[in-house]
């Protein structure tokens, strides 16, 4: 891989964690962030831990601008953050919509904008967001998740023809269901059946910013599993 700096978004997490320790092993100099300190903890000693809420803009752009002062700026950004409230449209909340849209689409539009002007300046970078398939194919009982991770397809695809001509490569990976402790506790034994683990995404995340995935850009990469 050519790129050196990563940051790692939603590092704290199954997804993640994989993602960080992944990119790591593949050489790069990854920076995990979380708003959790203690989820971080577990990843190798080699990657740089950062507790910070990207749920704030304002957070957000003194992080990375610290990131570049020590570190180095980033070549590639991967936004694992994510959250899930199930509900039918007739009984979302407003809470619900806006814990929603602030969790799952407000992080990568941030940190998206916080990254792009150093990428830029670089001529080169690469962006992953995570998206779901209820995103793409819209499906009941999750209302304000499914807006919302649509929110974050059409955001992924807005930004690649944004940045594309500066060099810089925007895709997002769509995962149905991850095989997690708390989807476990979530979900059937049936459902889980067909979970994917955060480790086999991570792979298909570290192909994405690797030059291997040099030709690829404004795509929204399903990732269903059986």
């Amino acid at each position: 891989m050519s790129a050196k700096v990563a940051i790692v978004a939603g590092a704290g997490g199954a997804l993640g964690h994989a993602t960080a320790a992944a990119l790591a092993a593949a050489g790069l100099t990854v920076v995990a962030v979380d708003r959790n300190e203690h989820a971080l903890r577990e990843l190798p000693d080699r990657v740089r831990r950062e507790v910070a809420d990207t749920t704030d803009p304002a957070v957000v752009t003194r992080l990375i601008d610290r990131i570049v002062g020590e570190v180095g700026p980033p070549d590639v950004l991967v936004n694992t953050i994510g959250a899930f409230r199930p509900g039918d449209v007739l009984t979302t909340t407003p809470e619900t919509l806006r814990l929603m849209i602030d969790v799952n689409v407000g992080p990568a539009l941030w940190l998206s904008q916080a990254v792009a002007p150093h990428m830029r300046q670089q001529g080169s970078g690469v962006i992953v967001h995570v998206t779901a398939r209820p995103g793409i194919e819209p499906s009941g009982g999750m209302a304000a998740y499914s807006a919302s991770k649509a929110a974050l397809v059409q955001l992924t695809r807005i930004l690649d023809i944004e940045l594309r001509p500066h060099g810089i490569r925007v895709n997002a990976v769509a995962p149905q269901l991850l095989d997690t402790p708390a989807n476990r506790a979530m979900f059937p034994e049936e459902v889980m059946a067909h979970a994917v683990a955060p480790e086999a995404i991570a792979d298909v995340i570290a192909f994405l910013v690797s030059d291997a995935a040099a030709p690829v850009s404004g795509a929204i990469l399903p990732a269903y599993g059986a």
